[in-house]
C-alpha cells in the first residue's frame, strides 16, 4: 500500500475509490500526566505527550489502511491528520486520505 500526502503519485494513473478514516483517542498514565504538567513549569519537551502523539497516529494510520484494505485499494492519497483534546491528557487523532486503485 502506498500512502502519500500528495493527491498524486508520479508515475501512476489510480481510479478513486472514496474516502478511508481512522481514529483512535489516547491518553497517559496519570502520573506520566502529573510529571508532565510539572515540566510545564521549566519547560522543555513533554516527552510521554510526544510519544502518545506518536502512537496514537501510527494507530489511526493503520486503521485507516485496513479501511483502504478492505476497499482493495492499492494506495491512499492526500492523507491529511488531525487532533482534538477529548479532555486534560487525552486526546484524538484522526487520519484521513482517498482510497484508490491503479489502472
Amino acid at each position: 500500500m502506498i500512502l502519500v500526502n500528495t493527491d498524486y503519485i508520479p508515475g501512476k494513473e489510480f481510479e478513486t475509490l472514496g474516502l478511508v478514516r481512522g481514529s483512535t483517542i489516547q491518553a497517559k498514565h496519570v502520573g506520566k500526566d502529573i510529571l508532565s504538567g510539572l515540566k510545564t513549569l521549566v519547560g522543555g519537551e513533554l516527552k510521554a505527550y510526544s510519544e502518545m502523539m506518536n502512537e496514537a497516529r501510527a494507530k489511526a494510520t493503520l486503521r485507516m489502511v485496513e479501511e483502504a484494505d478492505k476497499m482493495e485499494a492499492d494506495g491512499i492519497v492526500n492523507i491529511r491528520y488531525t487532533s482534538s483534546t477529548v479532555m486534560s491528557g487525552a486526546a484524538e487523532i484522526l487520519a484521513y486520505g482517498t482510497a484508490v486503485r491503479f489502472k
